[in-house]
């Protein structure tokens, strides 16, 4: 009778470290980011006198809360296997059209509303070429983000357009509620929505399924085409209120805004353990990932290091972090299951 109990115990005790290496297997990459990002702000803290003061540190979360609010959405369209290079040139496009009918007198509830509706068409567009006609998306996107920014530096003709500092409007990018800036909260809220839809939602495992099996997916009788379709439309809106937050947070809107955009959300995405090639996602790593691009960027300038190395610095984090999503982590987690 005791053998057998101990034989259960050991088998229940067997289990249960299974279980544990299964679990640090599959979050080994938002664990590792974690750890990095934790290394980064103790490292900056040391050789930059200003980088752990509360100014810094505030300005450093408003400063992160577009590429926060649009690798959100991101997550669910690299989620799915695909990709969404246009959300750069939105935010340029959103920023300017936003600028201009402001100046041009329109009531600043009516435009934000009508920015917003721009953002969520522009990624219907995508979402119905990419999802309803089986064009790949990195075209689909690609195409998109050159017609955007042209459209932008028509309607602006290349100058930046102010924005009245009086309109309530600029609160969106410039106040702050108890202290902390309305974009960090805004992008705080949209990642928690995110997150909540990503893991708790039927929407979120369709995303994930679509990525993984689609075909298997479509034959349990979802939609598919919907699913990839609502993707690109959150992707567009999110991109739409990066606009707005930068645009009010600078009091104009300029054609040249979001260069690089779409690289900066991609990384952090990628960096916090979303597989570029789907059915893998971790809204947690997305948040760790913006907000390491965001320290990295901060610092470096607070360091005095030029910032044309940031862009340098990002592509290098981005190539090495594709490299450790398909073959080094993905060996692990196989490793530990």
């Amino acid at each position: 009778m005791t053998a057998t109990r101990t034989g259960t115990s050991q088998r229940v005790v067997t289990t249960r470290s299974a279980r544990a290496n299964a679990h640090i297997g599959r979050h080994a990459q938002t664990i590792a980011i974690a750890v990095v990002l934790v290394v980064l702000l103790i490292f900056f803290a040391f050789s930059a006198d200003r980088f752990a003061t509360t100014g810094n540190l505030l300005n450093l979360l408003r400063q992160i809360a577009p590429t926060l609010v649009v690798a959100t959405a991101m997550t669910f369209v690299i989620s799915t296997s695909g990709i969404d290079l246009s959300v750069g040139s939105t935010v340029a496009l959103s920023g300017s059209l936003l600028a201009i009918v402001l100046q041009h007198g329109w009531n600043p509830t009516l435009a934000l509303v009508a920015i917003l509706a721009l953002g969520a068409l522009i990624g219907f567009v995508n979402g119905w070429f990419s999802s309803y006609q089986n064009i790949p998306p990195f075209i689909v996107t690609l195409a998109m983000l050159s017609i955007m920014r042209g459209t932008a530096l028509r309607a602006t003709e290349g100058y930046s357009t102010p924005i009245d500092g009086d309109l309530w409007i600029v609160q969106i990018g410039q106040g702050r509620i108890a202290g902390v800036p309305v974009p960090a909260i805004l992008a705080v809220i949209i990642a928690l929505v995110g997150w909540l839809v990503l893991t708790r939602t039927p929407f979120g495992r369709y995303v994930i399924g679509l990525g993984s099996n689609g075909e298997s997916l479509r034959r349990t009788g979802v939609n598919t085409r919907k699913v990839g379709l609502t993707v690109y439309v959150l992707t567009g809106l999110a991109a739409a209120i990066a606009g707005v937050l930068i645009a009010t947070r600078l009091s104009s809107g300029s054609s040249n805004a979001g260069t690089g955009f779409e690289l900066e959300v991609i990384t952090a995405v990628v960096l916090g353990g979303t597989s570029l090639f789907g059915g893998r996602a971790s809204m947690l790593g997305t948040i760790l990932g913006a907000l390491t691009l965001g320290v990295i960027a901060n610092g470096l300038v607070l360091l005095h290091v030029s910032p044309f190395y940031v862009q340098i610095v990002q592509g290098g984090i981005l190539l090495l972090a594709i490299f450790a999503n398909s073959k080094v982590w993905a060996r692990f987690g196989a490793i530990r299951k």
